[in-house]
């Protein structure tokens, strides 16, 4: 099994890459997130594998950090999410991004994913809430557990709604209300969140 490949990239695609490790290029299909790190052809370049082993053929995936490819490994375990739709995913979005909308319950946002549909994002969401917690490495931030708590507070998830009515996405809204004192009010929830959110835009 393949953990990692390190040398010169020979070759670009617009969703994959070549890679030449002592004299043999290995093609790599790759997120939008992973080529916008790789550099340019003849940059040296470390990226992390999972190597995909089908009757008729063995495709390889190449992935800029561990965090990203752990996000694959996840998503390709949802029922109905290919290697294909899961590079997607990670194109439109990147490994905390992706963890916050789980545990923030924002399928919206992964529909934004070329060829992902609400039903599909819905599912990402179902079946990676749980599996987010218990594999999802700290370093993807807070921003994703103290989304994950807004279901158990009802002024919070009250919050989080008003700030999307006034044009945030859920995702940045839950992240600022699940920082806050889960004991105040609605309305000085979102007096707060605003505050915060308005310091992060300037």
């Amino acid at each position: 099994m393949l953990y990692s490949l390190t040398g010169k990239v020979v070759h670009i695609d617009t969703n994959a890459l070549a890679v030449q490790c002592g004299g043999v290029a290995f093609y790599c299909a790759a997120s939008l997130n992973t080529l916008r790190h790789v550099g340019a052809v003849g940059d040296e370049v470390t990226l992390y594998t999972y190597l995909a082993v089908r009757e008729d053929a063995l495709d390889l995936f190449g992935f800029a950090d561990q965090q990203e490819l752990q996000c694959f490994k996840l998503l390709t375990g949802v029922t109905g999410v290919g290697p294909k739709a899961a590079l997607a995913i990670l194109s439109q979005l990147e490994p905390a991004r992706l963890a916050l909308c789980v545990a923030s319950g924002d399928a919206k946002t992964i529909t934004k994913a070329q060829g992902v549909g609400n039903k599909l994002a819905q599912r990402v969401v179902l079946e990676l809430k749980d599996k987010f917690k218990s594999q999802v490495p700290a370093s993807f931030g807070a921003d994703a557990e103290a989304a994950g708590s807004l279901s158990a507070c009802a002024n919070c998830e009250e919050a989080v709604s008003a700030l999307e009515m006034l044009g945030y996405a859920r995702t940045e809204a839950a992240a600022a209300v699940g920082k806050l004192d889960s004991t105040l009010s609605a309305e000085e929830l979102i007096r707060q969140a605003l505050r915060s959110l308005s310091r992060l835009s300037s």
